[in-house]
């Protein structure tokens, strides 16, 4: 690996913790109540913390935070379920996926989903990372069209040497 891998491969690995951290704060802010700023000193303290990136953390945690009537209302929409039927787990990664791909376009949207869809599996219940996965999907194409279809115009379309063959 080149030293670019490298630094690229440390710092998604960064970004990955920083989500975890997130949604376990999120978690505490939504189902205890407690407030991100408590949740956030609290979080920092935790074991393995330096290894994630701080200020993806931040953002996560504080963005979701005081964003999460303005997610919900972008979320409600394509659920199947009322919001208070969702786990807290599935709520916050729902939260950490649409966060993302409003504010963080320098992260592919197949990259959130990925992430989005591991947390799941990680923190969230039996088939909960099918459910996100879904939910998602839809938005992404609602939040980042261009991208997403750009993207699959790409995957339908005859490669160059395939037409010349």
């Amino acid at each position: 690996m080149t030293d670019h891998s490298l630094r690229r491969a440390s710092a998604r690995a960064a970004r990955t913790r920083a989500r975890g951290f997130a949604l376990q704060a999120l978690y505490q802010v939504m189902v205890g109540g407690n407030p991100a700023d408590e949740v956030d000193t609290f979080t920092r303290d935790l074991s393995g913390f330096h290894k994630a990136d701080a200020v993806h953390f931040d953002a996560l945690l504080h963005g979701c935070a005081e964003q999460a009537a303005a997610l919900d209302a972008l979320i409600l929409p394509v659920l199947d379920r009322k919001l208070s039927e969702l786990s807290p787990i599935e709520h916050a990664v729902l939260w950490i996926g649409v966060y993302e791909l409003q504010h963080c376009i320098d992260i592919p949207w197949r990259v959130v989903l990925n992430e989005c869809i591991d947390l799941a599996k990680e923190f969230g219940g039996t088939d909960g990372h099918k459910y996100v996965n879904a939910v998602l999907n839809q938005l992404a194409l609602q939040l980042r069209e261009i991208e997403v279809q750009s993207e699959r115009q790409t995957a339908t379309s005859p490669s160059p040497t395939a037409a010349t063959e």
